[in-house]
């Protein structure tokens, strides 16, 4: 796999019961890669690690004044530079190649799993947490694997060098590969302490990034009520801890990089006393001194990817375990399987834990006392909850919407949250979304009543045409209100067969509202629709009204009959307060009294 061929038609199926699993699934799944970069690094600390031997030579020949193989030690050298050249440059091409595809792997599979659980994801998992896994882990779990094919290569130059220093200088050679065993795993004692501080700094960094994306998020709102300073000194207090952890984590690597240095040049100067006192006693030549010093001199360049590879396994662990865990997280299912229907369902759509039917073709609003219970009985109606509570499933004429694949359920239910997401781009793009191909969005702007937006857009627009107007990045240059119609649209233009809409007038006012009701009543006759408000402006509109109480269905009818026969229905959609409600539970038998009198 190469750069150019990005991003994968699959990117597989990972290996996700633990971190170091998934790892081996990525190095596994990139061996072509992996091999080439072993080979580059091969040639390229190969001949690094001849180096020593062409210089002992060319040493030894002027010692012996021998011209002929002084010329040939030249040549050698020569030969040898340009392997060290061409094998770097390659080595570094193929290392780089294997860091993006393998990053670019993970997210591909970090995006295909986001995209299967929906907004699930989030509530499962902390945003903060899904953004630092899609983005720093992403980027050490691929240094890990990349830089496995460079360790690799490094540890055959370090035994081959070795066992080329036993034959070519024996008294010397067996004092160095007694002691490159020993400098290799020197710094494996304080790996542990260097990875929890590393751990400790990841979890420090996951917080701040999440209290810095929801501080973002709400930063309007933040000025509007004057917080933002807390909310920014939050952040700072987060960041300098960060910041310490940082430090505290960077002494123990500085530590074991000490070391690496250290270890080897006392090596290096023990190796050159007893060499001068063999070449003394004639034991051995000045060549092979040179050699020796050389080759552990050299040596130590290859050594250092030891450290690299402790460094990034340190790192790329925990960064590898939470991308498996976010990888691991499935659709809740009842069934051992999907099945895949002959053609799409249809018919009512029935929620058997709440005992919520909403009749084919007919619009139907639902008022929920708790706002977080309406935004978790719209995730099971989409047959996407976000996690399972129970073991009943909604049902779609008759059939299970949690025993469909993703895409058939998804085609069939779409489900609009209260707080919907416009991605960047023209409004064009905006609309270039899966649809039944019977709505123009014409209509469905219309029906959401963006008449305004429009002409907004319009004046942004270097043509002066709207559906070319640019939309920031989740439509902060929009209001609320105008980012909420663009998104009930979106929704209507999609036209699916049954479309499940969470408080979907919540940011517009009075006026716009009764038309948005009209609208939508319109657009969607004959179509199933499912609306969770407790605004009067959409019950009136709505053909069927169902009040959920404490999870069950407590009342059903139209707005007007159920507002003046139940008090519950009545409280939730007046917005009565327990004062009033009590005042009204002691003028109801006064009343009653006087009638009888009467």
């Amino acid at each position: 796999m190469q750069i150019s061929d990005l991003p994968y038609p699959d990117p597989g199926v990972p290996d996700a019961r633990s971190g170091p699993r998934f790892l081996l699934w990525l190095g596994r799944n990139q061996i072509g890669g992996q091999l080439k970069s072993l080979a580059w690094g091969l040639l390229h600390f190969g001949a690094v690690a001849c180096l020593p031997y062409a210089i002992g030579f060319g040493v030894q020949a002027v010692v012996d004044h021998d011209g002929q193989r002084l010329a040939a030690a030249g040549a050698l050298l020569v030969g040898l530079g340009l392997a060290v050249a061409v094998g770097g440059f390659m080595l570094h091409r193929s290392a780089v190649t294997n860091w993006i595809t393998c990053a670019a792997r993970v997210q591909q599979l970090l995006a295909r799993r986001a995209a299967d659980l929906g907004s699930g994801l989030t509530r499962r998992v902390a945003a903060g947490e899904v953004v630092a896994v899609s983005t720093g882990d992403v980027e050490r779990i691929g240094w890990f694997v990349e830089a496995l094919s460079r360790f690799s290569a490094a540890a055959v130059t370090v035994a081959l060098t070795c066992v080329g220093l036993l034959f070519f200088a024996p008294t010397l050679g067996v004092v160095v590969a007694a002691a490159v065993p020993f400098l290799a795993c020197a710094v494996l004692p304080l790996l542990p302490a260097a990875t929890r501080r590393a751990d400790q700094q990841r979890a420090k960094a996951g917080r701040a990034t999440e209290l810095a994306a929801d501080t973002v998020a709400g930063l309007r709102v933040l000025r509007g009520i004057g917080g933002e300073d807390l909310f920014l000194s939050r952040y700072r207090t987060a960041s300098q801890e960060v910041r310490k952890a940082a430090v505290h984590s960077a002494r123990m690597w500085s530590l074991i990089s000490g070391l690496q240095v250290l270890m080897p040049g006392l090596l290096l100067i023990g190796l050159v006393l007893y060499g001068v006192h063999l070449a003394r006693e004639g034991r051995i030549t000045v060549g092979e001194l040179v050699t020796t010093y050389s080759a552990v001199t050299v040596l130590m360049y290859p050594l250092r990817h030891f450290e690299e590879i402790a460094m990034a396994y340190a790192f790329s662990r925990p960064s590898a375990r939470r991308a498996a865990r976010v990888l691991s997280l499935e659709r809740e299912t009842t069934a051992d399987g999907t099945t895949e229907p002959a053609e799409d369902p249809s018919g009512d759509l029935y929620d058997p834990a709440t005992g919520l039917l909403a009749p084919a073709g007919r619009l139907t609003a639902v008022v929920c006392g708790d706002p977080d219970a309406a935004g978790r009985l719209a995730e099971r109606l989409g047959g996407h909850p976000a996690e399972r509570t129970d073991l009943s499933s909604v049902r779609l004429g008759g059939t299970e919407l949690d025993r469909l694949p993703l895409a058939t359920a998804r085609r069939a239910v779409l489900v609009q949250d209260k707080d919907p997401v416009l991605l960047s781009g023209t409004l064009t793009d905006l609309f270039d979304v899966p649809s039944s191909g019977e709505v123009a969005a014409a209509e469905a702007l219309a029906a959401a009543q963006c008449g305004d937006v429009l002409d907004a857009l319009g004046q942004a627009a270097l043509d002066g045409e709207p559906m070319h107007a640019h939309i920031t990045e989740r439509g902060r240059s929009l209001s609320g209100g105008q980012r909420q119609r663009l998104a009930l649209a979106r929704s209507l233009a999609t036209d699916p067969q049954v479309l499940v809409l969470d408080e979907p007038t919540s940011a517009v006012d009075s006026h716009t509202e009764a038309r948005i009701a009209e609208g939508v009543a319109a657009l969607r006759r004959g179509r199933t629709t499912v609306v969770l408000t407790s605004s009067p402006l959409l019950l009136d509109r709505a053909e069927r009204v169902v009040f959920v109480h404490e999870g069950e269905v407590a009342a059903v009818g139209v707005h007007r009959q159920l507002l003046a026969s139940d008090p519950g229905y009545r409280a939730v959609v007046t917005r009565e307060t327990d004062d009033e409600r009590a005042d009204e539970a002691r003028t109801t038998p006064c009343i009653e009294e006087v009638e009888e009198s009467a």
